[in-house]
């Protein structure tokens, strides 16, 4: 058979290029391997109201970022996959949380195929972390894996990484589709036999994604991206999928020199250098799953000098900030087809939620007419093509939020507005259209 190394599509023939996801010379050949003979079982079914109702503890790390993006700890058998680009921190990361655990009385088995117990001792004595219950492997066949789990019986079993395992059965090299595939529907079994919480570190490509066949993703439970340059000390694990818990939510790092360590106040990491009286800044709150989490928005509107003016974005989405544009001069009058327009999100984030409309119109035209908005005041809401300002989902808790950080005014939604039940509503400021909104805001 000839698979391709991007999607996992299988062909009898070579091709030289995948007709299921396009990429060139991927195909390529890995010999069939003959299906056991297993005993069959008799399957049963039984209706959902007679299943048993167990309530499920979960397991603590003793990280708060990492247990908030697993959504409250561990899932015991459950599978959790974590990618990330080379030297992001997914090791040392996942060291320190294999200590954490250990120390809470669990026992651990890190199994990696990528360093030797030596080096990963040496990480952890640089990291200061350590525990009699943390067991170390360096073995990279599952087969050896299985047998070391049955022998140790851990409470967390941590594979670094999934592209180095292999499954002996197999003629292929490791890293391969076939061999990723296999060795992760192993682990699988292994988790879910043993009720054995499992992590498995994953390789990313060149475009971002986890390395391996879509159906990868599939296969697991949880699904985390960890982002990051690798020249900025902020870490952010982004949940892409989760069966026990909420989808997207962000946990915040920051690297030390005792590894990663949990921020637990996002909003004053992101808001520490805000340059106040400046025009082109807005503060905005946005949700990060279940998290409020404030941001400043900046945007730098200036005359361009050639026929078709630039619109250059870091941390939005470039189309969405085009349309509101249009929409402005549509709606509010403001032309900016003379203007380059560059918009970034400081601190790295990326934002995609409806409720960053208002923040971006609000940046934009605070550059443009070079009007800076209070520095007291937090901005939400999404804005529709007519010119009005659509409600978002949690507003109380990004007023909250916006409060707790010391803002004296939120300008939001009027339909949120009329909707919370807060005493006075004191500092709110409601509205309708975006030419509410820059009449309120002095724009």
């Amino acid at each position: 058979m000839f698979v391709c190394q991007s999607c996992g599509t299988a062909s009898l023939q070579w091709m030289g290029r995948c007709p299921s996801c396009g990429e060139w010379d991927s195909l390529v050949e890995e010999p069939g391997v003959p299906v056991e003979s297993r005993t069959t079982r008799v399957p049963e079914a039984v209706a959902i109201t007679a299943a048993d109702q167990l309530e499920i503890t979960r397991v603590m790390t003793g990280n708060p970022e990492f247990d908030r993006v697993l959504g409250g700890g561990m899932v015991p058998g459950s599978l959790i996959l974590l990618g990330g680009e080379p030297g992001v921190g997914k090791s040392t990361l996942l060291l320190q949380i294999s200590s954490l655990v250990a120390s809470g009385g669990k026992k651990v088995l890190y199994v990696s195929g990528e360093e030797s117990s030596r080096q990963i001792k040496i990480r952890g004595d640089r990291l200061g972390v350590g525990a009699e219950a943390l067991l170390l492997s360096t073995e990279t066949s599952v087969e050896g894996v299985s047998r070391l789990v049955d022998m140790e019986a851990p409470d967390l079993l941590v594979v670094d990484s999934i592209q180095t395992m292999y499954n002996p059965d197999m003629a292929s090299a490791p890293g391969s589709v076939g061999q990723v595939r296999e060795c992760t529907m192993r682990f699988l079994d292994l988790a879910k036999r043993l009720g054995l919480s499992t992590i498995l570190i994953g390789h990313i490509t060149k475009d971002g994604s986890i390395a391996g066949p879509k159906v990868l993703e599939h296969i697991v439970d949880v699904v985390l991206y960890f982002e990051g340059d690798t020249r900025h000390n902020q870490k952010l694990i982004r949940t892409v999928k989760n069966r026990f818990g909420p989808s997207n939510e962000l946990g915040v790092f920051e690297m030390t020199a005792q590894g990663l360590q949990a921020v637990e106040n996002p909003s004053g990491l992101f808001l520490a250098e805000r340059k106040k009286h400046v025009s082109g800044s807005v503060v905005m709150a946005a949700m990060q799953g279940t998290r409020p989490i404030l941001v400043e928005l900046q945007a730098l509107v200036t005359r361009t000098s050639f026929s078709t003016a630039r619109r250059m974005t870091a941390g939005v989405d470039p189309n969405r900030v085009t349309l509101l544009m249009a929409m402005l001069e549509k709606r509010a009058g403001i032309v900016l087809n003379a203007c380059d327009v560059y918009m970034n999100v400081a601190g790295g984030l990326n934002l995609s939620e409806p409720g960053l409309d208002l923040a971006v119109i609000g940046a934009v035209v605070s550059s443009y007419r070079d009007i800076p908005i209070d520095d007291q005041t937090v901005i939400f809401g999404e804005v529709g093509l007519a010119g009005e300002v659509r409600a978002v989902s949690s507003a109380e808790a990004r007023i909250h939020e916006a409060l707790s950080m010391g803002f004296r005014k939120v300008v939001m939604p009027a339909t949120n507005a009329d909707s919370l039940d807060l005493p006075g509503k004191k500092g709110l400021q409601a509205v309708a259209s975006v030419l509410d909104f820059l009449e309120v805001t002095g724009l």
